[in-house]
């Protein structure tokens, strides 16, 4: 306690030492004073003393003056030395020459501070005052210091009593009053601070309206306009949030739609809208690894426009990119959902037939030959006729790859293109 009163780490306990500082100061000033004052007027009571008992013996010593009565004169003196209040006697003549000077205390121990009174002897005669010397009693600060000592023993325990009964009022009242209150308002912004609760307030246990309580309004007013504030951001936050998600869906939606697109243009051809090489033979991997699995048939068509290259030269590379359009048309039309068409480069186009024999993959090479030979195209006003080569392969067990399978039909196709095209080889 004392030590954090020497120390003070906060305000209440700084206040609490200055207050009893100055409250200390102001009790050991008015203290001494009281010592002072009871000093001073026991000084004047004992000079008064000494006045009274100058008054008393100054006839006896006048007597012993007058009849030179120096026994009696002693006597006297002796008697007034051992009063209490007495600390030293000097009997003087008429001509200031010293009768008899005894002192109480000794050469070596002066009192601090010595006062007499000073009376004249004098003695009648026919109605005449005749003086006979003059009589100083003298009385001394130890005999004062010696009355008052009960007095300011009484005023020095009473101003240590109230001292220590004040400090621990004080103590008790700044506790009760502002230590506490101040520790419960920081025990609760604490918390506040630590809270997830934007809702939780400052509640003092004070009753009383005082600073304390206007300092808690005025810390809830704050929280609450930094509540109002924190809501305020969190729907800006929230707006700004949910704009920049729905520009992302957005903006994500757009680019899965081109994805799309370019995904579809990575794999179908441009012209004919079937699929591209790259993407026929992928897909025919696939498929082919399946139908080993499943050890079923799987056949590849190789077709190849017969002299496509005059056609080109004749009615110009419009029309041929027509007549290659006509050609996927109608060869989709004559297939199944499953089967897959690809433009492989130029003319050559390639059909991959799933759970499909080579006889039923001639049958429909033959099918598709004859369809097209049959059919014309009007380009500008011109008819456009055309034939198509074959060539037919199926799977064995042996083969994984389409690879392998595109090198035999590609041979088939040579043999139909070499025994003058418009037919197919298998």
């Amino acid at each position: 306690m004392f030590v954090s009163f020497l120390r003070p780490n906060n305000l209440s306990q700084k206040m609490l030492r200055v207050i009893f500082s100055l409250y200390l100061l102001v009790t050991c000033l008015i203290t001494c004073i009281q010592f002072a004052s009871e000093y001073l007027k026991t000084q004047d009571s004992i000079s008064n003393e000494l006045k009274l008992l100058e008054e008393t013996v100054s006839d006896s010593i006048a007597t012993s003056l007058w009849q030179y009565n120096q026994t009696q004169l002693n006597s006297l003196i002796t008697g007034l030395i051992k009063m209490p209040i007495i600390a030293g006697v000097d009997v003087f003549d008429k001509n200031g020459q010293t009768l008899i000077s005894k002192q109480f205390y000794s050469p070596t121990s002066v009192p601090m501070s010595i006062f007499e009174t000073r009376s004249e002897l004098n003695w009648q005669l026919n109605q005449e005052n005749v003086f006979l010397g003059t009589l100083v009693l003298y009385s001394s600060s130890e005999v004062v210091l010696d009355r008052v000592l009960f007095g300011f023993s009484l005023i020095a325990i009473t101003a240590i009593i109230k001292l220590s009964l004040l400090f621990w009022l004080f103590i008790w009242a700044f506790d009760r009053y502002l230590a506490r209150p101040l520790k419960e308002l920081m025990s609760q912004v604490d918390t506040i601070q630590l809270s997830s609760d934007i809702n939780q307030r400052i509640n003092l246990s004070i009753i009383e309206n005082n600073e304390l309580k206007q300092l808690q309004n005025h810390m809830n007013n704050m929280l609450s306009a930094m509540q109002n504030d924190r809501q305020r951001l969190i729907e800006d936050e929230e707006n700004k949030r949910n704009w920049l998600e729905d520009a992302v869906n957005k903006r994500t939606a757009e680019l899965q739609i081109l994805n799309e697109k370019l995904k579809k243009l990575a794999t179908i051809d441009s012209l004919t809208g079937v699929l591209n090489r790259g993407s026929f033979f992928e897909s025919a991997q696939h498929l082919l690894i399946l139908s080993q699995r499943q050890k079923s048939s799987a056949s590849l068509i190789l077709m190849d426009l017969d002299l496509f290259k005059n056609i080109n030269d004749t009615y110009g590379h419009f029309s041929g990119d027509q007549v290659l359009i006509h050609f996927s048309q109608t060869i989709q039309s004559l297939l199944r959902k499953s089967d897959l068409v690809g433009r492989l480069g130029g003319e050559e186009f390639a059909i991959f037939l799933s759970d499909t024999n080579l006889n039923d993959a001639f049958q429909l090479a033959d099918k598709l030959r004859k369809t097209i030979a049959n059919t014309s195209i009007e380009v500008d006003r011109k008819t456009i006729s055309y034939t198509v080569s074959l060539g037919v392969e199926s799977s064995v067990p042996k083969d994984q790859s389409i690879d392998e399978l595109y090198k035999r039909a590609d041979i088939k196709l040579y043999g139909a293109k070499g025994k003058g095209r418009d037919r197919v080889e298998k």
